[in-house]
């Protein structure tokens, strides 16, 4: 039986012209956009708004236009602008309304938010929300899947969450420095600066959340550490928070070594995508052996995300989803 249409009309308040521009975007470009995902008819006089759709993602889409309608405003007398990734990431959260079926759905309204000092994040789809509870609850969890899909990004975000709550005392962020698959020769700099490429995104993380200037002053005080892995040797880590990103890079020894540094008061998070090991050719990569010995394992968590949950530009998901099949054929 197909599902019923339903029509919703409702109305943007307060009605501001400038607003209801950048909500609409260029030629109502923001509202095309929408319609294409999400399979709603979107029409508008001025601040009056229709919407014909499905039910589920009727409901969806009013709530998103609704949202992004309070991201106009203009705040400390900076006006809001709706910029083509907020509307993405605005879609991605709507079709997971929309699968709910329901916008009462006990699952979409217990999103847990992380409150950093740059402002709220939110997880974006079931399995992010999933994750993120995981990473509360359990003193060791593996976020595993494709690239876009927020494993690292949000497992940072938990970290400084925990360290403002005082939860930790400090944060270690990690990874293998293995090339992705070519040869960079030789680097200048001590050991510390020779890594530091491989250390980026964990870096970019922290400016985003934190600020530029705090983060410096933390890593100074070695409040936050940025370490290759090969550092953790020896090591027991009491009152942190560890993430090991990019830990498919990791030989089956290496893993171990990583996971028996976990210390009294320590929650660890490792994330890696399992479909770009980097390692040489017949050397087993130690998330893998850790998914078959630990699965069994108590507070131990795993979420496995798929390609549907990249929060990237649309054609990633598409781009890992063709990657999959070709590999399945």
């Amino acid at each position: 039986m197909r599902p019923q249409t339903q029509t919703l009309d409702f109305e943007l308040e307060p009605t501001d012209s400038r607003r209801l521009s950048n909500l609409c975007g260029p030629l109502d470009e923001n509202l095309k956009h929408i319609e294409r995902r999400l399979g709603v008819e979107i029409t508008h006089r001025g601040h009056q708004f229709q919407l014909i759709g499905h039910a589920a993602s009727v409901a969806a889409v009013h709530k998103l236009l609704l949202d992004l309608y309070i991201e106009t405003a203009t705040v400390k007398g900076k006006e809001g602008q709706v910029e083509p990734e907020q509307v993405h990431l605005a879609i991605q959260q709507a079709k997971v309304l929309e699968q709910s079926d329901d916008q009462g759905d006990p699952a979409a309204e217990k999103m847990t938010h992380i409150k950093t000092k740059r402002g709220l994040i939110k997880p974006r789809n079931h399995n992010q929300a999933g994750y993120v509870r995981a990473i509360l609850a359990h003193d060791v969890n593996f976020g595993i899947g494709p690239a876009g899909t927020g494993k690292t990004y949000l497992a940072v975000a938990c970290a400084v969450d925990a360290l403002e709550r005082q939860e930790v005392r400090r944060i270690l962020l990690t990874r293998p420095a293995v090339e992705a698959g070519e040869k960079l020769g030789f680097l200048p700099g001590d050991l510390a600066q020779k890594v530091d490429p491989y250390l980026r995104p964990l870096y970019d993380a922290l400016f985003e959340m934190l600020g530029f200037e705090k983060v410096e002053k933390l890593i100074e005080r070695n409040v936050i550490e940025v370490a290759p892995l090969a550092y953790m040797r020896g090591r027991t880590l009491n009152d942190a928070f560890i993430i090991l990103d990019e830990s498919q890079n990791t030989t089956c020894e290496q893993m171990k070594m990583f996971l028996t540094r976990i210390g009294f008061n320590s929650r660890a998070v490792i994330t890696g995508d399992i479909t770009q090991v980097d390692l040489p050719r017949g050397q087993r990569s130690g998330l893998r052996h850790a998914i078959e010995v630990l699965n069994k394992v108590t507070d131990i968590s795993f979420t496995f995300f798929q390609a549907g949950d990249v929060v990237r530009h649309p054609v990633v998901q598409r781009i890992v989803q063709a990657y999959e099949e070709f590999d399945k054929s």
